[in-house]
C-alpha cells in the first residue's frame, strides 16, 4: 500500500519542525508553541503519521556516544524517470537517516547509520537491488574534524 505524503498547511510545517528538534516534546508543550489545543495537536500528529508524512520517532546521540556505528554517504543515480519510486522504495530502509536530491552526477545522497559491517553491506546490497538505482557510490565516515 502506497502512503500518500503531505503537509497542509504552516501548523503542519511547524508542528513537523519543532519534532526534528524536540521528538520527546509532549502534546502539551507543542500545543503551547503553536498556539493551538492540545486535540488539535494530537490529530494533526495521528494525520501526519497515518499519512506517511511522519515516518517514525529516534533518538540522536552525541557522537562520542556513537563510537560502535557506521555512518557512510551514498550516492545514487537514478534511471531516468524512476526517482518518485526509488524515493519510496528508499524510505523503507530504516539505516537511511537522511535523504537527499541533488544536482550534477549523482541524483540522490543517502546518510546511512548501522551498527556493524554486516548490517551495512545488506543495506547497500537492499539499496543496488532496487529497481531504478543504475550506479552507486558509498563512503564510510571516519571521523569528524
Amino acid at each position: 500500500m502506497n502512503k500518500r505524503v503531505y503537509l497542509h498547511d504552516a501548523v503542519d510545517k511547524e508542528l513537523v519542525a519543532i519534532l526534528r528538534s524536540d521528538a520527546r516534546a509532549s502534546i502539551s508543550k507543542l500545543a503551547k508553541l503553536l498556539n493551538v489545543s492540545r486535540g488539535t495537536v494530537q490529530n494533526r500528529l495521528d494525520r501526519l503519521i497515518s499519512s506517511g508524512a511522519i515516518l517514525g520517532f529516534t533518538v540522536r546521540a552525541h557522537s562520542e556516544l556513537e563510537t560502535d556505528v557506521i555512518k557512510a554517504i551514498m550516492m545514487i543515480e537514478v534511471v531516468g524517470k524512476s526517482t518518485t519510486q526509488v524515493i519510496n522504495k528508499l524510505r523503507g530502509i530504516p539505516q537511511l537517516e537522511k535523504l537527499h536530491t541533488t544536482n550534477g552526477a549523482w541524483d540522490l545522497v543517502a546518510e546511512i547509520c548501522t551498527s556493524d559491517l554486516l548490517e551495512f553491506d545488506r543495506v547497500l546490497r537492499d539499496v543496488r537491488t532496487i529497481d531504478g538505482v543504475l550506479n552507486s557510490e558509498t563512503s564510510i565516515l571516519l571521523s569528524s574534524v
